[in-house]
């Protein structure tokens, strides 16, 4: 098992430091001046020598190896430089808005999963039934809402006419856990719906696909109850796809939150993502899209180790 973690891990590295190599380059290559960008006033043309002692002070006229090595220095460090527009650290930024984005995440996924595969397994059980073409129907129709069509009905619903919760916005939940919690519940749901709709048709064609295997045939022959049969046969095997589509999804969400943050004023990584592209930040983009993909690789290796964990014929694969 350690050998088989060492050799994620490593990957896991090589991976970040790519990505790393990549940004920085793709970065660098999209046309126009920082410096002179961010000298412009109303479109008239900066003074010359303002924007030449710009890029000396944010070391733009240095060669551009020269800027890659201090950049990857910089990371080692912990460092990703200072924003264009006030000169503050990124890195503080980035921390404090994070966490408010992989709470968000998070709390999508745990409902996601908590209603996902349940009725998955319940769909698959009563194949063909009245059931299953509901929840079939019904999933459908949750992937085909888009999220920021969703979230906008919510508010306009729950918010607006019915006031039963606030419309948006965010509270510490150091300072009101319970306000905070009920302001989190609607964009977490609302990511959680399509999420979950995934979730569950990957769970109902894994169950109907162990349901199928000689081994639980020969489980059902010797007459081991159907709860027993899914608890000790089908649910370990069923829920290694899941894992991965979970893993995935959530991944990918990561940097996808943009229009739920916008919808439900949720201060998060995507928001400030927006903000620095808008504003042509190079230093707060690159910082925040290497932290979004060192996360997502972060999740596979952890998908990575609970393969392991599932199923311990993956060690040796």
């Amino acid at each position: 098992m350690l050998a088989f973690a060492a050799r994620r891990l490593i990957v896991s590295v090589g991976l970040v430091w790519a990505v790393a190599s990549l940004v920085f380059l793709v970065i660098h290559l999209i046309p126009g001046d920082p410096a002179e960008l961010l000298l412009s006033q109303g479109g008239i043309a900066p003074d010359p020598a303002a924007v030449e002692e710009l890029r000396d002070r944010l070391g733009l006229n240095l060669p551009l190896w020269t800027q890659y090595l201090d950049y990857m220095g910089g990371l080692l460090r912990g460092d990703f430089g200072l924003a264009l527009q006030d000169e503050h650290p990124i890195v503080d930024e980035i921390a404090l808005r994070l966490p408010r984005t992989l709470e968000l995440v998070g709390a999508a996924g745990l409902i996601a999963l908590v209603f996902g595969v349940p009725l998955g397994v319940a769909a698959a059980l009563r194949a063909g039934g009245m059931l299953d073409r509901l929840l079939t129907a019904g999933a459908g129709l949750a992937l085909s809402v888009p999220v920021f069509v969703l979230g906008t009905l919510t508010v306009l619903v729950l918010a607006q006419h019915l006031r039963l919760v606030p419309a948006g916005g965010y509270v510490p939940f150091a300072r009101d856990p319970g306000r905070h919690i009920l302001l989190l519940l609607m964009p977490a749901g609302t990511i959680a719906v399509g999420l979950g709709a995934v979730v569950f048709r990957v769970m109902r064609a894994s169950v109907l696909e162990v349901l199928e295997r000689d081994h639980v045939r020969a489980a059902q022959a010797r007459g081991v109850s159907p709860a027993g049969i899914i608890r000790r046969h089908v649910l370990r095997n069923a829920l290694t796809p899941v894992v991965t589509v979970v893993a995935l999804h959530l991944g990918s969400l990561l940097g996808g939150t943009v229009l739920v943050e916008f919808v439900f004023n949720w201060p998060g990584l995507s928001g400030y993502l927006v903000r620095s592209v808008e504003s042509r930040d190079y230093p707060e983009v690159m910082g925040i899209v290497l932290v979004i993909s060192a996360l997502f690789v972060l999740l596979n290796f952890l998908v990575d180790l609970l393969y392991a964990v599932i199923d311990p014929r993956v060690r040796h694969g």
